[in-house]
């Protein structure tokens, strides 16, 4: 597979997808892949891994195959995958990982996750 497609999910799941992160901040991390060297790591959020400089071969441990990414092309990640990153050739590539910050909750949540967390039980007649 020389390039992977920069479409992710379906139509559908894309525009919500697309509402959603327009109203949450981002976390961009920028890296640089030297040639000869792999990096590996567990991906902490749902994010998108962009690539510049040059092309950038990615395996994930969720997949039978391999992916190579060029310049100018992105790629989808899932929270709690492996992957594996390097780079092709002679260059350092140049990568992005993008990611939406969660949306925080109100007090209300918060206060029902603290409860929650209490493991009260429902009341016991006296």
């Amino acid at each position: 597979m020389d390039q992977t497609s920069p479409h992710c999910m379906d139509d559908d799941a894309y525009r919500y997808a697309y509402q959603q992160d327009e109203r949450l901040p981002k976390v961009v991390v920028h890296f640089s892949v030297m040639p000869g060297a792999t990096l590996t790591w567990r991906v902490e959020a749902d994010s998108t891994l962009a690539v510049k400089g040059a092309r950038v071969w990615l395996t994930r441990i969720v997949s039978p195959y391999d992916h190579w990414i060029a310049p100018g092309h992105a790629f989808c990640l899932q929270r709690g995958e492996r992957i594996w990153l390097s780079t092709d050739g002679e260059r350092a590539a140049h990568v992005s990982l993008t990611c939406a910050l969660p949306a925080k909750g109100g007090m209300f949540k918060r206060w029902l996750t603290r409860l929650a967390g209490l493991s009260l039980g429902p009341p016991t007649p006296p």
